[in-house]
């Protein structure tokens, strides 16, 4: 597309927010509830706070289908565990072209392998959609989207 762009590690945006190399944060979500708390990859929630401490302003982009008109707190949301030989092995070719496993960690070390984490509303600047941008707010959440929980249940019923 011809956008300008730079690879980098995981964990080092927080470092490039505090040489003030960073104009903005705009993450994805997996689940939003209605109130304004995010569900998104691990490593979402530390992002966020870099970007308030940094004075970074932080959006969320997401389908209107994503906010969950069930749940008020993120913290409710169950967040999955992955299995452990995703952060104990690695497999890729070694040298000599064969594909290999090789441990990461000694033998029996125990892994906590989340999945996702949660990013309180407080932390996001906006959330963006296809309906506008808004604040993560339960008032403007329900204003943006008036129907509430009843999306899913009309385009059910209009495929019936």
């Amino acid at each position: 597309e011809g956008i300008a762009n730079t690879l980098i590690c995981d964990n080092t945006g927080g470092h490039l927010m505090q040489l003030g190399l960073v104009d903005m944060v705009i993450v994805g979500a997996d689940r939003v509830t209605h109130t304004g708390d995010v569900v998104n990859k691990i490593g979402t929630y530390l992002k966020a706070l870099a970007a308030k401490d940094n004075k970074v302003p932080f959006y969320v982009a997401l389908p209107s289908s994503t906010f969950d008109w069930k749940l008020d707190k993120g913290m409710d949301i169950p967040i999955e565990q992955r299995s452990e030989k995703e952060v104990t092995t690695l497999t890729g070719k070694d040298e000599e072209g064969a594909i290999r496993t090789v441990l990461l960690a000694g033998a029996g070390t125990k892994a906590a392998n989340y999945s996702f984490d949660v990013t309180p509303a407080r932390l996001i600047t906006g959330l963006i959609c296809e309906r506008g941008t808004i604040r993560p707010e339960r008032s403007a959440i329900h204003q943006l989207c008036p129907e509430g929980g009843d999306v899913e249940e009309k385009s059910l019923e209009n495929n019936t």
